[in-house]
């Protein structure tokens, strides 16, 4: 297997375990949510946060490894249009990650605080659920714009 194979391999392993986790999160973030029940919630949102520790943010880190290594290899340009926009995107995309983060962190402690407290869940909880949300659905439609330019590398030019 030649290097190139190897760093595509890589960068495509690790761009699936950023979207399949950060779907899967998605997904079972919500169904708990839907319940209302704190004990739910709480032990799904600690699950969450803790994949959101182990395989994204590794993902989060190798990505840009490879991605660069992988530019070099192949001799792209630092320039190209697409690149660039990918690039910006990933950012974007990791700026919308971190509060996310520390939001399912939030829900997950004030569901804890519930269950413990035999209370219902508070409104900051589902003010927290909302922002969860807002924040979530910009950077998967960002993913998904990621992987269309990593695969279709258009012609993208920026003005000079």
């Amino acid at each position: 297997m030649t290097t190139v194979a190897v760093l595509r391999w890589l960068h495509i392993i690790g761009s699936t375990v950023l979207f399949g986790t950060g779907v899967g999160i998605a997904f079972f973030m919500l169904m708990a949510h839907r319940t209302r029940n704190p004990a739910v919630i709480a032990h799904t949102a600690g699950v969450v946060v803790l994949a959101d520790y182990v395989f994204t943010a590794t993902a989060v880190a190798v990505q840009p490894i490879t991605g660069a290594l992988l530019v070099h290899a192949v001799g792209w340009s630092w320039t190209q249009g697409w690149l660039v926009a990918s690039i910006g995107l990933y950012v974007l995309t990791g700026a919308l990650w971190i509060p996310v983060v520390y939001m399912q962190t939030m829900m997950r402690n004030i569901a804890r605080e519930s269950l413990s407290n035999s209370v219902p869940l508070p409104e900051r909880y589902f003010r927290l659920f909302r922002l969860w949300f807002a924040f979530g659905v910009p950077a998967f439609v960002a993913v998904l714009a990621i992987f269309w330019l990593m695969v279709a590398r258009p012609p993208i030019g920026f003005p000079n």
